[in-house]
């Protein structure tokens, strides 16, 4: 319960710690705290380089004091929330990257150091450097400042040109300075005695010698006419940057617009998965998915920006329903978007301190898997595990794979199923699909299997996933009955498929002798298509709280609440 209560409250802090100053919602206040608490600062370090009466010096004092405490704060708990705003954050790592992005950076290099003076005796040159680097707080604005994030844009996206530019005004300086002191050496060989000096001389009126440290002009005919090239060169060297950054501003303003149609269709499209009733089981359930046709019509947006909608994300993705659907059925492609949880680099994990864990390796590639485990899941308060993210082409498996390190993200994921495994009486229950576009017919709808081979009859074993033979019987049976007395589906044993690899998750992991594990596949009719989908997922839900968990089904009061996606499911 701890942790159902403590992802609320990391998820409320983020959205009140956004960059957004123009959104109408109440986090706009802390936005704006915060703005007015590093102008204070400001205005404090500003004040503290005047002389002062000492009741003045201390009222500073006591500014700088409040301002380091507040923003401490704010960074600390920035810092605890950015797997919420970001899952590539997650983790002790994660963390320590975002300490390491350009705000992060700027966030705590502008408040921790400060109380190093307070626990190390520093020399007085730390101390002032210190003290000056407080300044750096002013540039937390930028975060909330659109201009900043255009021009910083701009130059990001023609940096490319910008050094190209650059180069050659670099090599086209050079040159003429070699041959500056080729003419000028023999006329005055005391002032032009080598090389570094007439590059010194042409880089100095560039910015102006404001030294006076290359006041040294040249006096030959050629001298002077290679310095007028120089003094045009200075011209370009301001103006070539200006006008690429210029053409950048107004591309990054452009791509600002774009940006802003697409977060506006990306907010259509989320709200499109609004839950709805499911009657059969009343609860309110977020929709498979969406297709393609009835989002465009709906909205009056074309395929183009729908689809960068979906890849504005995060959360959606295009899958190809025709992939459900079995071949006999000459299915033609049916595009559709399809909406999922997100809180780990790997997709989704969901720890409700069960012995029961349902698993999704191929949520990722497989449609509605990911869905229909979600509410499994939830509805019998199990553990959640499922692969969300990653390549789909080629596609690299959760299930079955050589090495851990061959795939993106696996470690990670690995490591929070053993963490959900290593628990008394765990139960692993994997979810997969059958009988699509790449597979026959069978004549049973469940496939229940625990590692043996095709055919095999047996219920437990040391080669097997489960060790708890009458668990596994009793559950096996209560399944077989209550499927087929409520909706006609028929049930397997190992009959359909054959485990036996030495690649399956299973064996790779090497969870704890006493863990058992179950791969159930259904087939995909019953788990995306069926309008009974959900009180399919219900009785299933339902015998494995009982036989696993020991236990009836919890009461769950976010599956009666009427919100926009996933948000709301203790994710």
């Amino acid at each position: 319960m701890a942790k159902e209560e403590r992802e609320p409250l990391k998820v409320k802090l983020a959205r009140a710690l956004d960059d957004n100053l123009h959104t109408r919602q109440w986090h706009n206040i802390v936005d704006y705290v915060i703005v007015s608490m590093i102008l204070l600062s400001t205005l404090e370090i500003f004040l503290s380089t005047f002389t002062l009466s000492k009741p003045w010096q201390t009222v500073l004092r006591w500014i700088d004091y409040v301002t380091l405490a507040f923003f401490t704060v704010e960074v600390s708990l920035r810092i605890w929330v950015a797997p919420v705003i970001n899952p590539k954050f997650a983790g002790f790592m994660g963390r320590i990257r975002y300490c390491f992005t350009f705000y992060g950076f700027i966030d705590w290099i502008s408040t921790y150091p400060f109380f190093l003076q307070w626990f190390v005796p520093l020399p007085y040159y730390a101390l002032k450097a210190l003290r000056t680097a407080r300044v750096i707080r002013l540039f937390r604005i930028s975060r909330y400042m659109k201009s900043f994030r255009l021009l910083t844009g701009a130059i990001g996206e023609k940096r490319h040109e910008l050094v190209i530019s650059m180069q050659f005004l670099l090599i086209i300086t050079l040159i003429l300075s070699l041959m500056l002191f080729s003419f000028e050496h023999e006329a005055q060989p005391e002032v032009y005695d080598n090389g570094f000096v007439s590059v010194l001389w042409a880089f100095a009126q560039y910015i102006g010698d404001p030294g006076e440290f290359a006041d040294t002009p040249p006096v030959t005919f050629w001298g002077r006419a290679i310095a007028c090239v120089v003094g045009l060169l200075g011209i370009a060297i301001v103006a070539v940057p200006a006008g690429i950054i210029g053409a950048g501003f107004t591309e990054a303003i452009e791509n600002d617009k774009h940006d802003e149609t697409v977060a506006a269709d990306a907010h259509k499209l989320r709200n499109s998965f609004e839950r709805k009733l499911d009657r059969p089981t009343g609860y309110q359930v977020v929709r498979p998915f969406r297709t393609v046709a009835d989002l465009m019509a709906r909205h009056g947006i074309t395929e183009a920006n729908l689809t960068e909608a979906v890849n504005h994300g995060p959360g959606f993705r295009l899958i190809n329903l025709a992939s459900t659907i079995p071949a006999e059925q000459h299915s033609p492609d049916i595009i559709a978007v399809e909406h999922f949880p997100q809180n780990r680099p790997y997709g989704c994990m969901i720890d409700r301190g069960s012995n029961v864990t349902v698993i999704s390796p191929s949520s990722l590639i497989d449609a509605g898997t990911g869905n229909f485990t979600f509410f499994l899941a939830l509805i019998g308060g199990f553990n959640y595990i499922s692969r969300e993210i990653g390549e789909r082409e080629p596609y690299r498996s959760f299930y079955q794979y050589n090495r851990e390190d061959d795939v993106e993200h696996l470690k990670e994921y690995n490591d929070d199923l053993r963490r959900l495994m290593d628990r008394d009486r765990a139960w692993g229950v994997t979810i997969l699909v059958s009988s699509g576009a790449l597979e026959p017919v069978y004549d049973t709808q469940i496939h229940v299997n625990i590692g043996g081979k095709k055919g095999e009859k047996r219920m437990a074993g040391e080669d097997l996933f489960v060790k708890d033979e009458q668990t596994y019987t009793q559950f096996f049976n209560e399944l077989s009955e209550a499927m087929s007395e409520k909706f006609g589906i028929l049930t397997d044993h190992q009959k359909c498929y054959a485990m036996t690899s030495p690649k399956h998750f299973v064996r790779k992991i090497g969870f704890r002798p006493d863990a058992n594990n179950v791969v159930i596949r259904i087939e995909w009719e019953k788990l995306l298509w069926n309008g009974q989908r959900m009180k399919i997922a219900q009785t299933l839900a339902d015998t494995m709280s009982r036989i696993f968990a020991g236990r009836p089904l919890p009461d769950v009061p976010s599956l009666k609440e009427k919100r926009i996606g996933y948000d709301g499911y203790d994710i």
